[in-house]
């Protein structure tokens, strides 16, 4: 464990070393933000959409019985802001995405291409790490920005269609406003920046440690979405204590 954890801080030092090398990988960055990002929205929006619809749904009765009901937009605008939306966001996107950047690189490194661009003096960090920490790390806070917006309105949309709540547009973001504040949307979107990191530094680690064959993509596969999942837990409870002082 504490190699891994060693190797992967390593890498990511290599990587912000080489960041002045990205302009030359810029067309690299670009495909990698397309399918990072313009292909995750339609998931982001599903997702985002019924956690908000979940969180009005669950806290929503509650409130209203005790008189609260206009609270109900400020619990699901600041749980959705502060929480909820960096985090499965992140969650989806290590599923998603980091399962397919181990994918590659293993590929590449079980079948000597990784071998063959240092054999041509092309360095595998500048070329093949840097692209995709780069696309991550500028593409999941932005997905954070359009998951908190749906879920939002989500969270409106039952919260004025249920019959047990029945708080109306208005008074639902008239709530989150008075609740919801800048600087709890910038814990969340700072929080997503540092889950894309650790997303891109895992994924990529498992994908040039690979070993073996096609058993050993799909091991290498597994454990970048299981590392990327726990470590992202973890942060959450660190950089959590780190904002709320």
């Amino acid at each position: 464990m504490f190699q891994n954890i060693g190797e992967i801080a390593l890498l990511f030092w290599r990587t912000l070393c080489a960041l002045p090398f990205a302009w030359r990988q810029r067309q690299k960055v670009y495909d990698q933000f397309f399918e990072i990002g313009n292909a995750s929205l339609l998931m982001v929006c599903v997702l985002s959409f019924f956690i908000g619809a979940v969180i009005a749904l669950q806290t929503g009765p509650v409130l209203v019985e005790r008189s609260l009901s206009s609270a109900v937009g400020g619990i699901v605008g600041i749980s959705i802001a502060k929480e909820l939306a960096p985090v499965m966001m992140a969650i989806l996107i290590a599923g998603r995405i980091g399962s397919a950047m181990a994918a590659e690189i293993g590929s590449m490194r079980v079948y000597q291409e990784i071998d063959a661009l240092r054999t041509m003096n092309i360095d595998p960090i500048h070329y093949l790490v840097l692209p995709r920490m780069l696309a991550i790390a500028i593409a999941l806070p932005l997905l954070v920005v359009f998951a908190i917006l749906v879920g939002w309105f989500g969270g409106a949309v039952i919260a004025e269609a249920n019959s047990r709540i029945g708080v109306p547009f208005q008074a639902f973001f008239s709530g989150l406003r008075d609740i919801v504040e800048v600087k709890d949307v910038a814990n969340g979107l700072f929080k997503s920046f540092c889950f894309a990191l650790i997303i891109g530094s895992v994924s990529c680690h498992q994908g040039l440690a690979t070993l073996g064959g096609p058993r050993g993509i799909g091991r290498s596969v597994t454990k970048a979405v299981v590392n990327s999942i726990v470590l992202i837990v973890i942060f959450d409870y660190i950089l959590t204590r780190f904002l709320l002082k």
